[in-house]
């Protein structure tokens, strides 16, 4: 057996932007820009997965598919496990966690990433693409990854650290982090069974409790660097961008 899926955990309460998947981008809920980019990618069925009947009615308007969630998870990959046990367990040997904030990530790119997953033998896989301007290497709201070697295009290599911030980074492998994992079914099985780490809570980073547990995350190089809204000021320059297309 092997199928893929694409999960996207959603969810309405936010801190920094409350109600941020059903905000618009060109009239569009920004939930339904990430859907439609996962199923751009043809690599598998997409499903939101979400607590939020609001959230679960969007995207049933649309004609796509909502598997409703319990509130209180503490990550979005347990949240997708949580879905993936309703509906596709013994179906999908792959399952793709893809952040819900990226409506313009390129469906290339999620093809890529699974692309990677099938030809090599890791629990866990992301992307990452270079990182275009300095000042991101001291927002908190860019997440980067430390690798012991530099990346090149078709090169899937183990990740060395995540971090918002950090001290002392000279000659150092940084990547800008893209928001999307893919599981093996039993890396997510394992991960979800795990308590949360301490680097996972100091760091509000979910992959921190893989790396915490030894489970082997393999990064690779993404050709664009997908804008992720985190506030409303991304929103606007997220749908100025979209508009160009």
């Amino acid at each position: 057996m092997k199928n893929t899926a694409i999960i996207i955990p959603s969810r309405l309460e936010a801190k920094r932007f409350p109600n941020k998947p059903l905000a618009k981008i060109n009239n569009v809920p920004m939930i339904i820009h990430v859907l439609n980019r996962a199923k751009e990618s043809k690599i598998g069925e997409v499903f939101v997965a979400t607590p939020d009947d609001e959230i679960f009615q969007v995207v049933k308007e649309n004609g796509e598919k909502a598997i409703l969630t319990k509130p209180d998870h503490p990550s979005g990959s347990d949240r997708i496990y949580e879905a993936y046990i309703k509906e596709l367990e013994n179906n999908v040997d792959l399952i793709i966690n893809l952040q819900g904030d990226m409506p313009n990530i390129k469906p290339n790119s999620i093809s890529k990433l699974e692309k990677l997953m099938r030809n090599n033998d890791c629990d866990i896989g992301t992307l990452a693409s270079y990182i275009a301007d300095k000042n991101d290497m001291t927002d908190t709201n860019v997440v980067k990854v430390q690798m012991d070697a530099m990346l090149k295009d078709d090169d899937f290599l183990k990740a060395k650290d995540f971090f918002r911030i950090k001290q002392d980074l000279n000659h150092e492998k940084i990547y800008h982090h893209i928001g999307i994992y893919a599981f093996t079914n039993i890396a997510l099985t394992k991960y979800v069974k795990f308590a949360r780490s301490k680097l996972e809570i100091q760091r509000n980073l979910e992959q921190m409790r893989a790396l915490e547990n030894n489970l082997i995350i393999k990064v690779g190089l993404s050709d664009s660097l997908p804008l992720g809204v985190d506030t409303e000021e991304d929103l606007a320059k997220v749908s100025k961008e979209m508009k160009l297309l």
